[in-house]
């Protein structure tokens, strides 16, 4: 499990092809992943993958076709930039909200504008999971837990403060870029109890 809070930002420095699922090595420079083992899950842009190989800053992590075509994974070239969140551990605190590292489907960046100091941000989502989006509920975007501010059919729109925006992919993204998303884990089963009544 992972909080949605972003610990740093990473770059791909290597990948390579292995039987059509594909190794990407991660720099992750400084950031605090909180000493991960061989194993252990780090969330490379929302994404939970498993590391498999760590030296010093660096690890490497193997990426199945099915994720690759199913995330913005697929897309990343030497010099990407990614965000990085290391497994929650006990204790640790919550200052997200709790998500699982499960894509559920792209998003594309269709609005961004100034708003005061911050930025407004407006994505487009997948027909299938616009009603999993609620105005004041949570939403994850590249790994990082957002508050939606307002649900327009499948538009959700986001309110970014200069630090998330400096410290986070977000700074990057342009309109028309596709970003990962993750529906909060309340309003997955929520949905689901109310279909099986």
């Amino acid at each position: 499990m992972f909080t949605g809070i972003i610990k740093g930002i990473g770059s791909i420095v290597d990948q390579e092809s292995r039987g059509g699922d594909r190794r990407l090595i991660i720099d992750a420079g400084d950031t605090d992943l909180g000493a991960p083992a061989p194993g252990d899950s780090i969330a490379v842009s929302g994404v939970c993958l498993t590391a498999i190989k760590l030296e010093g800053p660096r690890f490497a992590a193997d990426v199945s076709n099915e994720t690759l075509s199913l995330t913005t994974l697929g897309a990343l070239e030497v010099g990407s930039h990614v965000n990085l969140e290391g497994a929650l551990r006990a204790g640790d605190p919550l200052g997200g909200h709790m998500t699982s590292g499960h894509v559920d489907g792209l998003g594309i960046l269709e609005e961004k504008t100034g708003d005061g100091r911050s930025w407004r941000l407006v994505f487009s989502m997948p027909p299938n999971l616009a009603r999993f989006f609620a105005p004041k509920g949570s939403v994850c975007i590249d790994g990082i837990s957002l508050t939606v501010n307002e649900v327009d059919g499948a538009r959700i729109g986001v309110n970014i403060i200069p630090h998330t925006m400096d410290h986070t992919t977000l700074g990057e993204r342009e309109i028309g870029d596709r970003v990962n998303v993750e529906i909060d884990v309340i309003a997955r089963y929520l949905a689901r109890l109310y279909d099986v009544r």
